[in-house]
């Protein structure tokens, strides 16, 4: 047993199946550079038989991630794992994650299907797998609810025919903690327990237990746990990558040797590039990266703080990465101070990217006097992490007033070329998403629109989220712009390029995972 717990990350796969968390290339990309800074030990990149897209993130982060494994998930059939296999061909560290689910429940009304078929496909699925890869990863879904005789059995084939880690999910979210330690320490009992075999820990938060089952399996002998960035997953989400981490780092005196691999100073940054790209703000309250995580606002707590930080504080925000001062910049920073700042962000671009966010960020500090943090990750969202977009937004022209009728005239760029439309509205946004939803022959339907200010101030950017759905996909686009009109606009037509990402990818729906 190693004293070292392995981080599987799987917010690129898991994790953006939450509802309207989905990502295109260039944001998948840009997470998994941040993925890699922070230390996880593995990326789950994605599902490549979903789609011609999921296929083609996974063999862009295969190709440019080179010092963190990075792994694709497959289903036991044979175009699933060769299609993984294809995906990870050029990757330095690759691995094929399979799986199959192997309670009564699954068998009898998902996969219909007998014990012995299971056994059967395990084995050829894992053997298959092989072939490609030596590191092959395999699960079984709805482990908490097996059999586990049945179970013991499962995990002794795929380990007979090569598996190097197996998963032992709560899929459903359905285990307690002292439960969920006593079938961990059963399997590593029963399965060949001289072997060199990790067994690893997949938790959902349907019960608000993630981190506690994780945590639980770890104290009897889990040696990977499969978690996300601020725990964003299916249904209530998944493990959070950040509490367990920092829940083992605080507590020595419980864990003892046992440690990761993961900076803990990157966990912040990772936190905000996450949220800005989906769109999905943290809550505040949320453990280790929400905005009150580090707040003290009553009195005894302000005075035994300013004491010792140590009355109230277990942990300190320097140590996941975060800076204890909120004001950022001005317009008489420089390159140099800019750079640094998108580093500690976790937004580490170069050339062009770094030129064009630069020249974006002194427009926006000769406007106002104080940029902030969340100001320059609006800016690289709303510049930088694109991709070749079908439509890009031109001018936005608005009519409206007490006694105006709502009138917006929209220039879209559509397939690179310039169309304009006019529309009326009950206001002045649906005046606009009118025009566009014309330019665009869009057939979404907007599901929900939220206007924040992203920092203080009369002169705070406004930053609009949109969610909207077509044929069963949901996505969240966003924008960001002092003029909140210009910001609805930027975040509708962010939407629609992602739907149109998706679909030109061949799928707007997907198979769902472990």
């Amino acid at each position: 047993m190693t004293d070292t717990i392995r981080i599987f990350d799987t917010t690129l796969r898991d994790g953006e199946q939450s509802p309207g968390c989905s990502m295109h290339l260039a944001e998948k990309l840009a997470l998994a550079r941040q993925l890699e800074r922070l230390g996880v030990d593995v990326i789950e990149a994605g599902f490549p038989i979903a789609s011609d897209g999921d296929f083609e993130a996974v063999r862009a982060i295969a190709d440019e991630v080179r010092g963190t494994r990075v792994c694709g998930l497959a289903r036991t059939g044979a175009d699933d794992i060769d299609r993984c296999g294809a995906a990870l061909e050029r990757a330095a560290s690759p691995r094929i994650h399979t799986f199959i689910a192997t309670s009564d429940i699954h068998l009898e009304h998902k996969l219909r299907m007998s014990r012995d078929q299971v056994l059967a496909e395990v084995d050829r699925a894992v053997r298959r797998a092989r072939g490609y890869c030596d590191d092959v990863e395999f699960s079984a879904e709805d482990a908490t609810r097996s059999d586990l005789g049945f179970l013991v059995q499962v995990f002794q084939v795929a380990l007979g025919a090569g598996a190097t880690t197996l998963n032992v999910p709560d899929t459903v979210g359905y285990t307690q903690p002292g439960e969920y330690a006593r079938l961990i320490g059963a399997l590593r009992e029963q399965i060949d327990p001289g072997s060199d075999v990790v067994f690893a820990v997949h938790c959902h938060d349907d019960l608000g237990l993630a981190v506690a089952n994780s945590l639980a399996a770890v104290q009897a002998g889990a040696r990977q746990v499969e978690c996300t960035v601020n725990g964003i997953g299916e249904r209530a989400g998944n493990t959070s990558m950040e509490e367990v981490v920092m829940a083992i780092k605080t507590r020595r005196d419980i864990f003892g040797d046992v440690d990761t691999n993961i900076q803990t100073t990157e966990i912040y940054p990772a936190s905000r590039l996450l949220s800005s790209t989906i769109g999905v703000p943290v809550q505040p309250n949320k453990a280790i990266v929400g905005d009150n995580a580090f707040a003290h606002e009553a009195g005894i707590h302000q005075d035994g703080v300013l004491k010792a930080a140590i009355t109230y504080e277990i942990m300190t925000p320097q140590s996941i990465g975060r800076s204890s001062n909120e004001l950022v910049l001005g317009k008489h920073s420089g390159r140099h101070a800019f750079r640094e700042r998108l580093q500690e962000l976790g937004l580490g671009i170069e050339g062009e990217e770094f030129e064009k966010s630069f020249r974006r960020f002194k427009d926006l500090a000769d406007k106002k006097k104080t940029v902030y943090n969340e100001d320059i990750e609006a800016i690289v969202a709303d510049s930088v992490i694109q991709l070749d977009d079908r439509f890009e937004l031109g001018e936005v022209t608005i009519l409206a007033g007490t006694f105006a009728k709502p009138t917006a005239t929209v220039a879209l760029v559509v397939d690179g070329e310039m169309q304009k439309a006019t529309a009326l509205g009950i206001g002045p946004v649906d005046a606009v998403f009118k025009a566009i939803a014309e330019l665009t022959e869009t057939k979404s339907d907007l599901l929900r629109f939220q206007v924040n200010a992203i920092t203080g101030g009369m002169d705070a950017l406004g930053e609009v989220s949109v969610t909207v759905c077509e044929d069963g996909r949901r996505v969240i686009g966003h924008g960001a712009h002092p003029d909140i009109i210009v910001a609805s606009a930027k975040a509708y037509v962010h939407a629609l390029n992602k739907l149109s990402w998706h679909k030109s990818s061949h799928g707007l729906s997907e198979p769902k995972g472990i």
